[in-house]
């Protein structure tokens, strides 16, 4: 890719403006779906497949006035899931008149290649958490086999685009999706955090548009509050945390080609009883792992090989080995399909 870096003309006297006018681009929340909110750095130089061993478990007791001489096991199954890594690449190349061009323009070369090189890992990387390499396999969270799939069905009075929904039944019916969630992974009663990722026009219109009416939702400033104040609201009354992120990319990538809003528990807590009878007694078993949604990468950052050619040139190398987004429980994953307008 070329620098261009063109002569210029001014007219003096004049004043130049340091600062550099840079183009800016959405910076996706995207990795907050993820356990702990990042990657884990955990793959070894040249590691091609991540394995997780699984283990199930199936029980039956015999109860009885007297004593059985015949009785049933306990019955343990192990399996194994995997993913594929991925060895992302990317390079620039430039001399010491690339150099004196861009200084020229008050820039540093160095700086711009390193942030460009960076900037366009971390795009992929979004694209493989929420797409994978290959849909086909399932790879990446929204393609992921098991996570609950919905639509946004119709209000009361038939509306079933973003735009025109009840903003009251938009609050309760996303509620609803974070009850059916928790229900699902076993976790009621236990404080979570929760991480809605949707296009900026959805939310937008939830957060500034949709002032969910009074006789839906009453509180102090009833009447004056939007869509996603009353579902945040709700759900910290019940100990949960709310993180509500943006990605653009999920514009026309629900069923139909609807946007799609993807509402995710990252992680899970063991369920325990308040006593020392615990009908979940086999999860204590160590060591487990409480993520739902992970993706793993070889270094916290890609690395750069600075190599020198002939003519007094320089290429840097950067690479990053990652996997795809991986749904390790289905069931803390929902996608709602909305259409805007």
């Amino acid at each position: 890719m070329p620098n261009i870096s063109p002569a210029w003309v001014t007219l003096n006297p004049s004043y130049m403006m340091p600062e550099l006018l840079l183009p800016y681009s959405q910076a996706s929340g995207a990795f907050e779906l993820l356990a702990s909110g990042d990657l884990m750095v955990r793959l070894a130089d040249g590691d091609l497949v991540v394995y997780i061993k699984r283990v199930d478990i199936r029980t039956r007791v015999a109860a009885g006035t007297a004593a059985y001489n015949q009785l049933p096991s306990v019955g343990t199954t192990f399996s194994q899931i995997s993913t594929p890594t991925y060895l992302m690449r990317v390079r620039a190349e430039y001399d010491h008149h690339d150099t004196a061009a861009v200084g020229r323009w008050g820039a540093s070369i160095v700086e711009m290649q390193r942030l460009g090189m960076r900037q366009g890992h971390f795009n992929l990387t979004r694209g493989a958490l929420l797409y994978g390499f290959n849909p086909a396999n399932g790879e990446g969270l929204l393609y992921a086999s098991g996570a609950t799939s919905t639509s946004l069905p119709p209000d009361t009075f038939n509306n079933t685009t973003v735009v025109t929904y009840d903003n009251g039944q938009m609050a309760f019916f996303l509620l609803s999706q974070l009850s059916a969630l928790k229900t699902r992974t076993n976790q009621l009663g236990i404080p979570h955090r929760f991480v809605f990722l949707a296009p900026q026009r959805i939310f937008a219109q939830m957060e500034y548009q949709n002032i969910v009416q009074l006789t839906s939702y009453q509180r102090e400033g009833a009447g004056t509050v939007p869509t996603a104040a009353v579902v945040k609201d709700v759900a910290r009354m019940n100990g949960d945390e709310i993180i509500w992120v943006y990605d653009d990319t999920l514009i026309g990538k629900g069923a139909n080609g609807n946007d799609a809003v993807m509402i995710c528990m990252p992680e899970v807590e063991k369920p325990e009883a308040d006593n020392h009878i615990n009908t979940n007694e086999f999860a204590k078993l160590a060591p487990g792992l409480e993520a739902c949604t992970i993706m793993l990468s070889d270094m916290s950052a890609p690395r750069e090989i600075p190599t020198p050619l002939a003519g007094g040139a320089i290429d840097v190398l950067s690479e990053w080995r990652i996997t795809p987004g991986w749904l390790l429980r289905a069931e803390a994953l929902t996608i709602v399909s909305m259409q805007y307008q």
